[in-house]
């Protein structure tokens, strides 16, 4: 690690107690996957999270196991659940329906996507002929259920169907608009990246929080598939970091690690408090970059 990254890593320590965190899971499929998520939220509860988001998945396939992992976070945590929603393959009662389950469950926060075409990414997208036609109609239905706080999507380095960043910052507003109160940004690798599409939220009058999404992934192939289906640039250097360590695990996670820290803390000395981690249902990675931050919560009366 060099000089300067060690002296990032060093500030943002030194900035305990500022740094805010929220942070993402999935619906498990499986016994053990079920495991594995309840072992992860009991390990990041401690973490005074702002919130938590359960995904939602393609065409509503997860709808009622989302449902049952945000409810029982209501029931057995201190958490406060967001759950995902998106307008895809179902009509407005329908998706009308799930917002009154949430809010009947306990949830007061929605994560409000469009969410991808059902013919997958790079697709055209053609909305259900009886459903919400995009993210802006599907914040304005779920306001007319209940008064939900609402979170949206953003893409830092513009959203792939978009023509221009013109349009991208503008659709934003219209969420915003319609009753959004943040946005969570999609992933990225580069602090200037985010750092830059903050700037242009600010030179175009865009004064409502947005959130950087952090992914601290340590499988680089997998990673690949996921950026290209949202418009994510992986940078040559941080491929670089993990060839020739395929079978080793361990090393590959050490890696994450400090290259995730110093994105964090990059991100920290350009004046950010606020991060939302993709845990990808794991604890380890996202609790020791939360070390870095300085965000230990509940132990800190220990």
């Amino acid at each position: 690690m060099s000089v300067h990254a060690h002296n990032l890593i060093a500030e943002a320590a030194e900035r305990a107690g500022r740094s805010r965190v929220s942070f993402e899971f999935f619906p498990p499929k499986t016994e053990a996957l079920e495991t594995q998520l309840w072992d992860s939220i009991r390990k990041l509860e401690p973490l005074d999270a702002s919130f938590v988001s359960v995904t939602y998945g393609a065409g509503g396939s997860t709808r009622d196991r989302t449902h049952r992992t945000v409810a029982r976070i209501v029931r057995e945590t201190s958490l406060k659940p967001a759950a995902h929603l998106t307008c895809v393959g179902a009509s407005r009662g329908e998706v009308d329906d799930v917002l009154r389950g949430y809010w009947d469950a306990g949830v007061r926060h929605i994560v409000a996507l469009r969410g991808d075409p059902p013919g997958g990414v790079g697709t055209a997208y053609t909305p259900h002929p009886e459903g919400y036609a995009s993210a802006v109609d599907l914040v304005e239905g779920a306001k007319r259920i209940g008064d939900f706080e609402i979170s949206v999507a953003v893409h830092p380095e513009k959203h792939p169907a978009s023509p221009d960043w013109a349009h991208d910052i503008d659709n934003f507003k219209r969420k915003l608009d319609a009753g959004a109160s943040r946005g969570i940004s999609q992933f990225f690798f580069d602090a200037e990246i985010f750092l830059r599409f903050r700037d242009r939220l600010a030179a175009a009058g865009v004064t409502a929080p947005v959130l950087p999404g952090i992914m601290p992934v340590s499988n680089v192939k997998g990673l690949a598939k996921m950026a290209a289906g949202c418009g994510a640039s992986l940078p040559a250097w941080l491929v670089r970091l993990f060839e020739g360590l395929d079978d080793d695990p361990d090393t590959r996670r050490l890696v994450a690690a400090a290259a995730t820290a110093q994105l964090c803390a990059q991100l920290a000395a350009g004046g950010v408090e606020d991060f939302h981690f993709y845990t990808l249902n794991r604890s380890d990675l996202t609790l020791a970059i939360c070390r870095v931050l300085g965000v230990r919560g509940q132990e800190k009366a220990q």
